[in-house]
């Protein structure tokens, strides 16, 4: 039975956020990826689009989540559900980092404005 402990979690850094992974295949998952990302205060992610679907409940304070354009301020226990092919910004614009579980298929690329693709370890 794969169990990871919290201990084992693998942390990745980019962007001024962290990612913490726990589902990967390398831990024993078949289809699905899921980590923790915790969001600093001031921080803004630069805009990316997804090749597979997200989901992204916040766990912990506010953020500013730009989809496709649109923007929506989010509290602790609100799911955005991003699906492939959207552009994705996250901003953190209060006083205390923000935390996130996300969840998507294994293969997850984002590409960024300037078309440089990125693979993340924590969702492949």
């Amino acid at each position: 039975m794969p169990v990871v402990r919290s201990s084992e979690a693998v942390t990745h850094e980019i962007h001024g956020a962290r990612f913490v992974s726990y589902a990967t295949p390398l831990t024993g998952s078949k289809e699905l990826c899921a980590w923790r990302g915790e969001i600093p205060a001031g921080t803004k992610a630069p805009a990316h689009t997804v090749n597979r679907e997200e989901i992204f409940l916040l766990l912990i304070g506010e953020l500013l989540i730009t989809l496709d354009g649109r923007t929506e301020r989010i509290s602790a226990g609100d799911t955005v559900i991003i699906n492939p092919g959207a552009t994705l910004t996250v901003e953190n614009p209060t006083d205390h980092t923000a935390a996130s579980w996300v969840t998507t298929s294994v293969g997850l690329t984002a590409e960024l404005a300037d078309g440089t693709v990125i693979t993340p370890p924590w969702a492949n």
